[in-house]
């Protein structure tokens, strides 16, 4: 039988070895973690290497990212998809283990990692959602939901303001299975961190409501096992074990130091380690006994048999909440929802003036009952966003059953929760705040993108119409900013309407999440015959059209699509014949086929005048170099905020005028 220290040195190797034959890499962290990642494995980690997905397994985070080795040699290791071929392939274009853990590309990877302290939040979203499953499906005698979520971090992960938003929900929310091990190696990329980061971390983390195992050898596997161990005791309260370890561990010519945080050890450094750990094997090379030591297929194996076996016993006594759980962690809406939205749609094409928040908050009312697993939130605005509903009842320890979080003004850790409530599954999150705080939450929405989360965000407040509280809470580059990230869906809707259109896009897009902007102040509702109605869905459509060819187009989203219909109704008292398009979701109608965009945008008509109160980026790609934008590249004023859009142009008249010029220019 392999020791403990024989199996943690298999990892080392294949870190340091993948790292060398990559020229690229991060080999300090996985040497220094090696020993208590492998007591955590072995002794600890609920999982299956032979399914990955199975509902009931712990999930496995690793926040400093840049460890991937770590990772990636202990999923080889213990049994998964993933073989010494691939780990030699370790950052190559195409390969199962990237520079950085990343969402579908490596069997038993439950998240990209982000930047650092992403991780931790996302694993804090994770442990939510494992409690709120709980305790809806959980009956006595079935815990068919009862797993631990477990993060790996270090010293960056807790300097990155996000530490702090997510740990303080956490501990807030006091969820008793959510166990982090904290790398305190002391080293960051530019040397000792004692020069800038002096926190007292148990203390801090105390503060928080966390329950801290301080002061742990990290090289100790005694150590280790028993303070993991009471941090596993500990149901009331997340846990954090402070892990003492050596950056580096057994390179002798770098550990302790920063020379080997992102740098491949070099071949003789290499060579000293192999001779200090007493590791004698060749690159890249395991021996049997210690591939067996590791070899998880068949304890995994028998655990998830016996939770099916569990399941089984459930779905005979419990037969609608077993089809319920089935139904939810698969991603699959009700067989009503189709139904809903369309009663939804049919009600709202109705609808008096209304600002497009309160919209998706009637849409949110009357959607949110059929779809359980709609789990909303807002940090600290659900009055103003409307992201509350009826039905919702507050996520907290004392009522785990619940479908709404108070995430209190923590933008980015909402975006944060927000994922890992969509990766661990069986729930679609929501949540909102302010259009000009999403720069708060940009990266997670970023990584939301990256991933493919089915996430929705709720952006309220969205152009100079918010009015008096002026330019620092005015967006101007926010939507186009937006825009910019891949897979992320946009929409601006311009009233009641496209507000529900916007929503069933949101909910039944299968692959990224969704933005909608939506505005403060009340729009009017716009006139459309059935081929419009049908069309909203594709991002893009004629609103209002003239006879015969335009000589003009306006384009438009959001509140200026009112200011582009009533432009259209002067020129037209002018002679001139203008069409008048609405692009809820500029990314949704490029996707459309080149057909229907001509037909929507006739390429024979040159003169194209685009409005929207923001940053005239994006829009040259639809008007092209001979159209003009009605838009805002400068940062707004405090006043009223019908004042403010007349100050700025933004009327029927100012539009008019523009699509004259742009006509003149020809």
């Amino acid at each position: 039988m392999p020791t403990r220290k024989e199996l943690a040195n298999a990892v080392r190797a294949l870190a340091m070895d993948a790292v060398q034959k990559a020229n690229s890499g991060h080999p300090g962290a996985p040497l220094g973690m090696a020993d208590f990642t492998e007591v955590l494995y072995n002794d600890f980690v609920k999982h299956n290497p032979a399914n990955p997905a199975w509902p009931d397994r712990d999930r496995v985070v690793l926040s400093n990212g840049h460890a991937s080795m770590l990772l990636y040699a202990v999923l080889h290791l213990t049994g998964y998809d993933l073989s010494i071929e691939d780990i030699k392939n370790f950052r190559q274009l195409g390969a199962k283990t990237p520079g950085h853990p990343e969402l579908g590309q490596t069997p038993g990877v439950e998240t990209t990692s982000g930047p650092l302290g992403q991780g931790l939040a996302c694993a804090v979203g994770l442990a939510l959602a494992e409690r709120t499953l709980a305790a809806r499906f959980n009956r006595p005698g079935f815990p068919v939901v009862n797993h631990t979520t477990w993060v790996l971090l270090g010293d960056g992960c807790l300097m990155e303001g996000v530490s702090h938003e997510a740990c303080s929900l956490a501990g807030t929310q006091k969820l008793g299975k959510l166990i982090a091990l904290y790398d305190d190696n002391g080293i960051s990329i530019d040397g000792c961190v004692d020069g800038w980061f002096g926190d007292d971390t148990p203390a801090r983390f105390r503060a928080y409501g966390w329950h801290v195992v301080a002061g742990v050898d990290g090289h100790d596997p005694a150590a280790v096992q028993k303070a993991v161990a009471a941090a596993k005791t500990e149901t009331g309260k997340p846990s954090l074990v402070c892990l003492k370890t050596v950056i580096g561990f057994g390179a002798p010519g770098v550990c302790g130091t920063s020379k080997c945080h992102g740098s491949p050890l070099g071949d003789e450094q290499i060579a000293c380690a192999r001779e200090q750990l007493g590791w004698p094997h060749p690159p890249f090379t395991v021996p049997a006994e210690i591939y067996a030591g590791w070899d998880a297929r068949p304890k995994g194996a028998a655990a998830e048999g016996l939770w099916s076996e569990m399941f089984a016993a459930y779905s005979a006594t419990h037969p609608d909440l077993a089809a319920e759980f089935r139904r939810r962690v698969s991603g699959e809406l009700p067989v009503g929802f189709a139904a809903a939205a369309a009663d939804l749609a049919d009600a709202l094409a109705k609808a008096d003036p209304m600002a497009t928040r309160k919209a998706s908050g009637k849409c949110l009312a009357a959607l949110g009952p059929g779809l359980p697993e709609l789990v909303g939130g807002s940090a600290d605005l659900a009055g103003s966003n409307l992201t509350k509903r009826p039905d919702s009842v507050v996520i907290e320890a004392a009522t785990p059953d619940g479908n709404y979080l108070n995430y209190g003004v923590r933008e980015f850790a909402m975006g944060c929760l927000m994922n890992g409530l969509a990766l661990h599954g069986g729930f679609i999150p929501y949540g909102g705040t302010f259009l000009v705080f999403a720069d708060y939450m940009r990266s997670a929405m970023r990584m939301a993108a990256l991933m493919g989360l089915k996430v929705a965000y709720v952006l309220t407040h969205d152009s100079i119409g918010v009015g008096e509280d002026g330019p620092t809470h005015q967006p101007i580059e926010h939507t186009a900013s937006l825009r910019l990230i891949p897979n992320l869906s946009v929409w601006r809707p311009a009233d009641a309407a496209e507000t529900a259109a916007a929503w069933n896009a949101a909910l039944t897009r299968e692959n990224g999440p969704t933005a909608l902007i939506l505005s403060r102040q009340t729009l009017p509702p716009q006139p459309r015959d059935a081929a419009a109605t049908a069309d909203m869905a594709r991002g893009g459509y004629v609103l209002a059209d003239c006879a015969g060819e335009p000589s003009a187009l306006l384009l438009a989203t959001g509140s200026e699509v009112a200011l582009a219909v009533d432009a259209a109704k002067l020129l037209a008292g002018q002679g001139i014949p203008v069409r008048v398009v609405s692009l809820p979701s500029v990314d949704r109608f490029l996707a459309q086929p080149a057909e229907y965009r001509d037909q929507v945008l006739p390429p024979q008509v040159a003169a194209r005048v685009a409005v929207e109160a923001g940053a005239t980026t994006g829009w040259w790609q639809l008007v092209g170099s001979r159209g003009t934008v009605v838009g805002l590249d400068r940062f707004g004023e405090s006043a009223p905020g019908k004042v403010l859009f007349a100050h700025f142009g933004f009327t029927p008249e100012a539009v008019a005028q523009a699509v004259r010029d742009t006509l003149a220019a020809r």
